[in-house]
C-alpha cells in the first residue's frame, strides 16, 4: 500500500469518525444526558455543600458534549484508519467493507467492552474524588491489557492456523484471550463506590447508555469507513453493484 493510498484512507477515516461522532452525539444527548441530569440532581439533594458552576450545565450538555464527542470521533477515526491499513489483507480473504466492520467490532470489544465489564462507567455523584486517580489508572491498565492481549491472540491464531485450520486456531486464540482476561479480572482490584441509596435503575440506565454510545460510534464508523474504503480501493465493484452499466470484457 503506497503512501497516497494510506493518506486517502486516513482522511476517509477521520471523515467516517466525524460521521460516526454525529450519530453517537444524538444517542448521547437523548439517552445519556437524562441520566446525567438525574445523577446530578441526586448529588445536589444529598450534598450539604453548594459549589458554584464554572461552566453552566446547559453549555455542558450541548456545545461541550458536541465538541467532546466529535473531536473524539475524528481522532479515533484517524487512528482506526491507520490500523486498517495494517490489517487490510492480513485477516483473511475478505474485502474492504468486511475488514472495516471486523476491525470496528474487535476494537469495540478490546478497547471498550472488556474494560467496561471490569470497571463500568459511573454517573456523577458515584465515586470518591480522592480515588479518581487510582480508578483512572486501573481503567487504562485494563484497556491496555485488553488491546495487547487481543493483538497477541490474533498472532497466536495466525500461527496456529496452518496446523489446526482457521476454525480451531480461532477457537484456541479466543479461549486463550478469555482465560487471560479472566485472570486479570480476578487479580485487579475491585472498585465499588456506589452509594447504598443510589437508584439502581438510574445506574443501570446510565451504564447501558454509555455502552450504546460506544456501540453506535464504532458500528457507525465501521459502516461508513467500510463504504468509503470500498469506493477507494475497489471502485469497479461499487459501480457494478450500483446498477450502472459496466463495460463488457473484450
Amino acid at each position: 500500500m503506497n503512501s497516497a493510498t494510506v493518506r486517502n484512507l486516513l482522511v476517509r477515516g477521520m471523515l467516517a469518525g466525524l460521521a460516526a461522532g454525529v450519530l453517537a452525539l444524538v444517542v448521547a444527548y437523548f439517552l445519556g444526558e437524562p441520566g446525567v441530569n438525574s445523577a446530578i440532581g441526586f448529588e445536589a439533594a444529598h450534598s450539604h455543600e453548594h459549589e458554584m458552576e464554572v461552566v453552566s450545565r446547559s453549555l455542558q450538555s450541548t456545545a461541550g458534549l458536541a465538541t467532546g464527542v466529535l473531536v473524539y470521533g475524528v481522532a479515533f477515526g484517524g487512528i482506526a484508519a491507520l490500523a486498517y491499513c495494517f490489517a487490510l489483507g492480513r485477516v483473511g480473504r475478505i474485502g474492504p467493507r468486511a475488514t472495516a466492520l471486523l476491525l470496528s467490532g474487535c476494537a469495540l470489544l478490546a478497547v471498550y467492552v472488556v474494560p467496561f465489564l471490569k470497571y463500568p462507567a459511573n454517573p456523577p455523584s458515584v465515586g470518591d474524588p480522592d480515588t479518581i486517580g487510582e480508578r483512572t489508572s486501573l481503567y487504562f491498565l485494563m484497556m491496555l491489557l485488553s488491546v495487547l492481549l487481543a493483538i497477541a491472540a490474533t498472532l497466536l491464531g495466525k500461527r496456529l492456523a496452518p496446523s489446526l485450520g482457521t476454525w480451531w486456531a480461532t477457537v484456541v486464540a479466543v479461549a486463550a484471550f478469555a482465560v487471560v482476561i479472566g485472570l486479570a479480572y480476578a487479580f485487579l482490584p475491585v472498585i465499588n463506590e456506589v452509594p447504598k441509596d443510589f437508584p439502581a435503575t438510574l445506574l443501570w440506565r446510565f451504564r447501558l447508555s454509555a455502552l450504546a454510545i460506544q456501540t453506535v460510534l464504532w458500528g457507525g464508523f465501521g459502516l461508513v469507513f467500510g463504504e468509503l474504503a470500498e469506493r477507494l480501493l475497489h471502485p469497479g465493484s461499487v459501480t457494478a453493484t450500483s446498477g450502472q452499466a459496466v463495460p463488457a470484457p473484450q
